[in-house]
């Protein structure tokens, strides 16, 4: 299994400038508040576009639940910087997310698409795929082509039989590319709790391809 990819990360939110922009964008200063949420969309994009249903996908685009999580965020950060109650990502990162509950409330119905009988929301839809491949060696031997698939499958089907809250850590630390402190502050706990989790999720999927009948990975 392969460690998280290196991403791009806006700048400190420890740092002075980022405390400045965030005390001028709460006290109504436009330009601020732009330089201040902007440096955060292209990750709240990503977030929401690992999520997203794809039959949802088609209705609504991941950059419109970003922008509405933007408003949200633009008419409570007086509240916000007068609290901090967490750093500003993960606090963006839990609006964005409210959001996009809020869409799939409203396209469906009872965990079912609106006009279909299927169930909506599936995890394999549409980040398995990715997620897979991040945890699955990468051999690019063509002679190896049909082994690999064979692994891809059996994590797939380990990581299907994970507890949604295991398989959302690994979302956020492997294809978010989320900081154990992130995770952390978005799920309320603390950095040692989630760094447990995290490695608890590596375990059972290791555990659960030991015990398929297939044998563990080479």
């Amino acid at each position: 299994m392969t460690g998280p990819r290196m991403a791009s990360t806006p700048p400190d939110e420890q740092d002075d400038d980022h405390d400045r922009l965030l005390r001028e964008a709460a006290r109504g200063d436009q330009h601020a508040l732009r330089q201040l949420l902007e440096a955060h969309r292209g990750r709240l994009r990503r977030m929401v576009a690992l999520r997203i249903d794809s039959r949802l996908a088609a209705r609504v685009d991941a950059s419109d639940v970003v922008q509405e999580a933007m408003l949200d965020a633009a008419k409570k950060l007086a509240d916000y910087e007068r609290e901090r109650p967490l750093p500003l990502y993960p606090w963006l990162h839990r609006l964005a997310a409210e959001r996009l509950a809020a869409a799939h409330r409203h396209h469906f119905r009872n965990g079912r698409c609106v006009g279909r009988e299927e169930p909506c929301g599936s995890w394999l839809d549409p980040s398995a795929a990715m997620l897979v491949d991040q945890l699955v060696a990468g051999d690019t031997t063509p002679g190896h082509g049909l082994l690999r698939e064979e692994q891809r499958q059996r994590v797939r089907e380990a990581l299907g039989r994970l507890a949604p809250a295991d398989r959302e850590i690994l979302v956020m630390r492997y294809l978010e590319d989320l900081t154990f402190p992130e995770i952390a502050a978005i799920r309320g706990v603390t950095e040692g709790a989630a760094k447990m989790r995290h490695l608890r999720a590596i375990e059972k999927v290791r555990s659960l391809l030991r015990d398929d009948a297939s044998g563990p990975l080479p």
